[in-house]
Formats: C-alpha cells, structure tokens, sequence
C-alpha cells in the first residue's frame, strides 16, 4: 500500500465527508417555508435536522465498525448509495412524515464519509501528518456545508424546496461513480465483527483511556457550538432581525472564512505547536468569539454582523481545535482507527442533535439562550480537554 493518497482521491474523501452536513444543512432555509407547507410547528419543522443529525450519530457508530472487518472502499459506496435513495424519498414526500423519513435515510448514508475519510488517512498516514490531512477533509466538511445554505436558499426562491434533493442526489451518485474508479482499499488487516457485545466491548475498550474520552468530548461540545448557532440562526434571522431566510446564507459566510482560516492555522503550524497547544489555542479563541458576541447583544449593537462576526471568530477556533482533536482521538488506537473514528463521530453528531432540538425548545425570541448555550459547550469543551489530557496553558 502506498504511504500517501493522491490529492485527487484526498479531495473525493473530502467531498464525501462533506455529504451528510450538507444534505443536511441545505434545507435551513427552507425549515420556516416547511412549517408552513405542512402546517406544522417550529419543534416538529425542526426534526427534519434534529433527527438527520440523530441518523448521522447512529451511522457514524455503524460504519466504523463494518468498514474494520470489510473494508473501507465497499462501505464507502454502500453508504452513497443509501444517500441517493434517501434524497429521492425526500423529494417525492408529501407529508412531514415522509419527508423526516428521507431525511433519515439520507443522512444514515451520509454519515459513510465523515467516519470512513478519516479512518482512511489514518490507515495511511502517522500521526501528526494525519492530523494535517485531516484538516483539509474537516476543512471542506465544514466549509461545504456552510456554503449550502446560501445554494439552498437561491433553489428553493427558484425551483422550490424540494429541488434541494435532487441537488443532493446527483451529487452523491457524481461521487460515488468517482470513488469508485479511483479509491483504493487501504485496510491492512481486517478486524473481524463479532457481534454487537464485541463491538459494544470494544467501544467500552477505548472509553477506558482517558486521553480518548478527553479529546471525543472536545470534538463533541466544539462541535455543539457549531450546530445549535446553524439550527437557531435562521429563525432569528426572521423573527429577531426582520430579515428574509435567503438573506442568511449570505450573512452566513463569514463563518466559514473564520473556520477556513483556522484550518489554515491547524495545517500551518502543526508542527511546530503540536496538538495539544493547537487545541488550547482553538478552545480559548472559540470562548473569546463567543463572549464578544454576547458582549455586543448587551451592548444593543442588533445587526446581523454584530452576530456573524464575532460567531465566526469564535468558528475559527473551531477550525483550530477539530481537527488536531478528531485526529489525537483516532490516534490512540490506530489499530481500530474506523471504530475509534466512529464512535467519535457518534458522540459529535448525537450531541448536536440534542442541542439542535434544545435550541429550538429554548429559543424565548431573542439570541441570548443560542449563545449562553454556545458559550456552555465551549467551556466545556475547553474544560473536557484539560481534564482528559491533563493539559496546562504552560505545557
């Protein structure tokens, strides 16, 4: 097996990554349109993305463990082709039913590339360089989704909301056909499955280091930050600021410019800060962002950039902290790199479900319980890490 990946095949993975989220967040626009579509309320609109961020937590701990036994190449295709079958359920639904339905199915499929492109870079690189690579795939995970609603709010003012599936099932079936011609299988030895008890022991095996569960709490509450401002921003966007669901996209990127450029800092100096000291520096300027944002709310400043602004600071040191800690998670345990990145990927996604859900419930008609909720997670986050790792800001 070659020791590196071709850059061609390093994008497909993070194009494939990048599927589930967008899937996902290309609808946010659309959810108040939704609501009133099928006469429904906020909290049942919000299941379209609560529960396909349940899908995607529960994909993530099935995946890792098959592609150990049978390889990452054949589930990496399986998961696609679930994808495609769930946008197109999505796009024929006729009642919320349905249509929470083909969101779970798509979101389940496309859970394959955000455990399986990690597990891959890890079967090929060592540690820090994994890391480094990891950054470029969590990179476009993140960027791509952004970038959705804005897409999605442009196809849904012209060809409706439902073409946001047919989008989304072309993509999938576009990179499944690539994947297909140009990935390699990279698994040196398989780990035989041998059933739930073994997989739920060997899940138990890796909690019991407590660098693991340090580092997956880290990438679980920094990823809460990210996912209750997406699943609150849009409805204050409406009903707090009075301003229209497209317009949100376009305020919407500065995010991913701030986690861009902390990408961009992750890969830059990796190594020469290292992981842990690059994980610090994301924790803390994640907090600051987060405070200033509340900062400027009591200060009376209301506009959209009074918010956007410091949330992508604080997006930034997101882009600092995911993926040195994604990759410190997976590398305790190389051997079960698919398991280890799966269950990582379920804690991440499980929690953002609940917050994204929570956000809503909470929401009182103002930005404040979105960003107390923002600031908890990132302390936490911070405060999981130092604990799991036994980290100082001196080290």
């Amino acid at each position: 097996m070659e020791n590196t990946l071709a850059k061609r095949v390093i994008v497909l993975l993070a194009a494939t990554s990048a599927l589930g989220p967008t899937a996902m967040q290309i609808l946010l626009p659309a959810i108040p349109v939704i609501k009133e579509t099928f006469e429904v309320s906020a909290e049942v609109a919000q299941l379209t993305l609560s529960l396909s961020m349940f899908a995607i937590a529960i994909g993530t701990l099935t995946y890792g463990p098959l592609s150990d036994q049978f390889g990452r190449r054949p589930i990496m295709i399986l998961g696609l082709c679930i994808t495609i079958i769930g946008s197109l359920f999505c796009f024929f639904a006729n009642t919320i039913e349905m249509l929470i339905t083909g969101r779970i199915i798509q979101a389940f499929g496309g859970a394959v590339g955000l455990v399986l492109a990690r597990a891959i870079v890890r079967d090929v690189y060592g540690p820090e360089q994994a890391a480094r690579v990891i950054a470029t795939l969590v990179m476009v995970m993140v960027v791509m989704p952004m970038f959705s609603p804005a897409v999605g709010g442009e196809l849904m003012s012209r060809f409706g909301w439902e073409s946001v599936f047919l989008v989304m099932a072309a993509l999938s079936l576009g990179i499944m056909l690539v994947l297909r011609a140009s990935l390699a299988e990279t698994l040196a030895e398989p780990v035989p499955f041998e059933g739930i008890g073994a997989m739920l022991g060997n899940f138990a095996h890796l909690f019991r280091s407590r660098a693991f569960r340090g580092y997956a709490f880290c990438v679980s509450f920094v990823s809460v930050v990210f996912f209750a401002f997406i699943s609150a921003a849009p409805e204050i966007m409406i009903t707090v600021l009075k301003r229209p669901p497209t317009e949100y996209g376009y305020y919407f990127i500065m995010v991913p410019l701030g986690f861009m450029t902390g990408n961009y800092i992750a890969r830059h100096f990796g190594r020469t800060l290292g992981i842990n000291r690059l994980i610090m520096l994301g924790a803390s300027t994640g907090i600051i962002g987060i405070v200033c944002a509340i900062a400027l709310q009591l200060l009376g400043f209301h506009h959209p950039l009074a918010l956007f602004i410091p949330v992508a600071v604080a997006v930034l040191g997101n882009g600092i902290t995911l993926p040195n800690a994604q990759a410190a998670a997976i590398n305790e345990f190389p051997r079960f790199a698919g398991t280890a990145s799966g269950l990582t990927g379920f804690l991440q996604m499980a929690f953002s479900a609940i917050a994204a859900q929570l956000v809503a419930i909470i929401f009182n008609g103002t930005v404040y319980p979105l960003l107390l909720m923002m600031l908890a997670a990132s302390v936490a986050s911070l405060l999981f890490f130092l604990v799991g790792t036994r980290v100082v800001t001196s080290q």
